[in-house]
């Protein structure tokens, strides 16, 4: 459950398919992530912008990528030249994103 955690998923970059569509953010919603941080592309942006959850990514693709039950969770990942580590606080607004080591206090 995510419980007003943000999940982050490091897709290497990619701008080949997409790693986030309308049904897994509508799961994420339903299990309570507050927000989605995607290495990668997203789709149905459309349908995203309505639902009650923060993403970013780096851009939009049409096509979904293929599962192959590769992922990994609780690992440190860096991307964009930054390093994110498990338990991290991440703050996010239309102009970027605050990684912290511990909770800020503050409200984006």
């Amino acid at each position: 459950e995510g419980r007003g955690r943000v999940l982050v998923v490091d897709g290497g970059g990619s701008l080949r398919h997409a790693l986030l569509g309308d049904l897994l953010a509508a799961n994420a919603v339903e299990n309570g992530w507050q927000g989605l941080l995607i290495n990668g592309c997203v789709r149905d942006v459309e349908i995203l912008e309505t639902l009650d959850l923060g993403v970013k990514a780096l851009n939009a693709h049409p096509v979904k990528t293929e599962k192959r039950g590769e992922g990994q969770r609780d690992v440190p990942v860096s991307f964009a030249g930054a390093r994110i580590r498990p338990g991290d606080h991440l703050y996010a607004d239309a102009n970027g994103i605050v990684i912290a080591p511990r909770d800020l206090g503050v409200a984006f």
